[in-house]
């Protein structure tokens, strides 16, 4: 079982979004954190050390992580995409099956 990470910043619509994707897969364990300080649940280094690859929807999201956090040669990927979509939103859901297709 492989444990995958997806962070936004505020946990709110994309990372929560994603993490839901994952729901009882049967070979991966996803949790979902935010950057923000005002972030549903904070990312923190506890559960940078419980990934085994983490997912960021943007590039600020790397930088944050790898600026505040140990990350010991994690797998970061970055899934480019904005914050312009609402939890559970059908276009966000489509373009995360997509870039996700090797996970899912």
């Amino acid at each position: 079982m492989s444990n995958l990470l997806f962070i936004c910043s505020k946990n709110q619509w994309r990372s929560p979004t994603t993490e839901l994707l994952f729901k009882n897969h049967a070979i991966h364990n996803p949790r979902s954190a935010g950057t923000s300080d005002k972030a549903r649940i904070k990312v923190n280094q506890r559960s940078i050390d419980w990934a085994d690859v983490i997912f960021v929807m943007e590039y600020k999201h790397r930088d944050i992580i790898k600026q505040q956090f140990t990350i010991c040669n994690k797998k970061i990927i970055v899934l480019n995409i904005e914050d312009n979509y609402q939890f559970g939103d059908p276009e966000l859901l489509e373009m995360l099956t997509q870039s996700l297709s090797n996970y899912l």
